[in-house]
């Protein structure tokens, strides 16, 4: 397995999140070329490949006043992979690099119901927080 960051978005890419998107999400649209290329121009947009892209996901690095920071969103590994390190694999590059840049920390949500993603996490050391997440939907 390889993971790499994306550079240039590609029909590959395309159709490997046309076929991912819905296993995260049955109600999130899946994103077009245009837009994973601006993902891609403003995050790190990591894939998975084993030969084929099995898994991808976003890490944004970014200021904030108290310091330098980054979050993961939108690990999605594809369900005929799961348990074999794919998730694992992409959450480790996505720390190197977010320490590589010099982020203080490594910020990231899960749903409860996504068991393994959750025992994943803390595995790798990170740690639940006692906050409110909060939504505030404008649509």
């Amino acid at each position: 397995m390889e993971i790499q960051r994306v550079i240039t978005v590609d029909p590959e890419l395309v159709d490997a999140f046309a076929r991912l998107m819905p296993q995260l999400s049955e109600t999130a649209r899946v994103p077009t070329a245009d837009e994973l290329a601006e993902i891609a121009r403003t995050a790190h947009l990591l894939v998975a490949r084993d030969p084929a892209i099995v898994g991808v996901l976003t890490l944004h690095l970014y200021r904030i006043p108290t310091g330098f920071s980054a979050r993961i969103d939108d690990v999605i590994v594809d369900t005929v992979v799961r348990g074999r390190g794919v998730g694992e694999a992409l959450t480790r590059e996505a720390i190197e690099r977010a320490r590589t840049a010099g982020a203080k920390a490594v910020n990231l949500t899960s749903h409860p119901r996504r068991e393994a993603a959750n025992r994943l996490y803390q595995r790798l050391g990170f740690e639940r927080r006692d906050t409110n997440v909060y939504v505030y939907k404008l649509r």
